[in-house]
């Protein structure tokens, strides 16, 4: 029986209710995300989303709660995954008695084909789209290594020629150069080609008996798999198996004319493209769905958590799941460890910062204030609001430590002439620069003036 089966058998248990006393804090691993570290999200994941349209990627949006049944038949029952990691339970039973058993989605690629099946979404056409959202897997947590931890991934269901999964990867390659990673320098890109399922039983079976022939040598995660899933045993980070994995029989070995014409067709774009890559032939992926083409982006900068992005091509999957049969290549990437890499290496986007900070002397200007204040945002100005009433030495400080390039002084004498003071703050003769006025009643033109300096 597997863990899931197990988790699937256990009654809910009533919560204990929580001390009030008690200081309430996250669960481990799941980690809060407050400014200023929140924009560097909003910043990658602005990043990525130009690369992305670019390519002509649509957004798609799947539940963080999926049936259990999805990934055991999607990932595979075998894979550390659905055995170890995933968060799956039983729901509270209805007024048959009937419960489902659900699960924190662990992936999101099952999550999307699952959707396109429903909805009838690949009727038409084929479909590329991109997604980000929480994962959730139950492991020990370490940095880069999270129990909800945040993915950006891309789809291309429908299409099945090696040109997709040359553009995937020319996407991949260039998300990666924009947000500052250098090919060669901070990541490298593995290829591998897994064949076709007769290709893999092939390989499969020689495989095991080479496997059997060093049980011996293997670690209790390599000979559980040894039947289920001898792939994985190549996928090894034990280095005391590291010699025996090199020597095994080869999957690119097995395959046949038609994958290997698929293969050369992926390697003959990218060297044209000129993108540097490596076969690994032992580049198998963790998820049960792959065929043909796989692909990581891999680093030495992290320790052990070395792919920053993977994927590859998963034709069966569509099918499998119950839908009509259709191909489908794609990737996954990891955002929290993205961005440990970029500080890493000394990538640290602008904070954001207002062009304006607004000082108010007196409230009873606040009327007037608020809406030139809105006229403002209507123009386009990112201006603050100093909160409450304090002394104009406190808001001038407040308005410096904001970042703004000004402030606006609305004294009551400069109101009621209807203007108001602009004070440079930042730029190029900020220093000592006299402050100047501007009309209330002119708003739209000092705006463009604010933005444009």
């Amino acid at each position: 029986m597997t863990e899931v089966q197990k988790q699937q058998t256990k009654l809910p248990q009533k919560p204990q209710a929580a001390d009030v006393k008690t200081t309430l804090r996250a669960v481990k691993g799941m980690n809060d995300i407050l400014p200023p570290e929140s924009a560097r999200w909003e910043w990658l994941e602005a990043k990525m989303r130009s690369v992305l349209q670019r390519y002509g990627y649509v957004n798609v949006r799947t539940p963080i709660v999926e049936p259990t049944a999805l990934f055991v038949r999607g990932i595979g029952e075998v894979t550390d995954i659905v055995e170890k990691e995933m968060y799956a339970f039983e729901d509270r039973a209805d007024k048959h008695g009937q419960a489902e058993h659900l699960a924190l989605r662990p992936e999101m690629t099952a999550g999307v084909v699952r959707a396109m099946i429903e909805h009838s979404y690949l009727r038409e056409s084929g479909r590329r789209l991109y997604y980000f959202g929480p994962m959730f897997r139950r492991e020990k947590p370490q940095k880069g290594r999270y129990r909800q931890f945040h993915q950006m991934g891309v789809e291309a269901l429908g299409f099945a020629g090696p040109d997709v999964d040359a553009e995937v990867i020319l996407m991949g390659s260039r998300l990666l150069r924009e947000l500052g990673l250098v090919d060669g320098e901070h990541v490298s890109l593995e290829l591998n080609c897994l064949g076709e399922s007769a290709e893999r039983l092939a390989h499969r079976e020689a495989l095991i008996a080479y496997l059997e022939q060093h049980q011996d040598l293997l670690d209790d995660d390599g000979r559980r798999r040894l039947y289920t899933n001898p792939l994985r045993v190549l996928d090894t980070k034990n280095p005391a198996l590291q010699d025996m994995a090199n020597a095994a029989p080869q999957l690119l070995d097995f395959l046949g004319e038609t994958s290997l014409a698929h293969f050369n067709g992926v390697r003959a774009i990218l060297d044209a493209a000129g993108v540097a890559y490596r076969i690994n032939p032992r580049l198998v992926r963790g998820l049960d769905y792959y065929n043909l083409t796989v692909f990581e982006w891999v680093t030495d900068k992290l320790g052990s958590q070395g792919t920053v992005c993977g994927g590859g091509r998963y034709d069966g999957l569509i099918e499998q799941l119950g839908g009509k049969p259709a191909p489908a290549v794609g990737f996954g990437m990891g955002l929290e460890r993205m961005l440990l890499l970029l500080e890493e290496i000394g990538v640290a986007p602008e904070a954001p910062t207002p062009d304006a900070y607004a000082i108010v002397p007196s409230a009873q200007s606040l009327p007037q204030v608020m809406v030139t204040l809105e006229a403002l945002r209507s123009a386009g100005v990112a201006v603050i609001l100093h909160p409450g009433q304090s002394s104009m030495k406190s808001q001038f400080k407040k308005a410096d430590a904001s970042g703004a390039a000004y402030a606006l002084i609305f004294g009551e004498d400069e109101v009621a002439q209807g203007q108001v003071a602009v004070k440079p703050l930042r730029g190029q003769g900020a220093e000592g620069a006299a402050q100047f006025n501007r009309s209330l009643s002119a708003v739209a033109d000092w705006a463009a003036e604010l933005l444009n300096a």
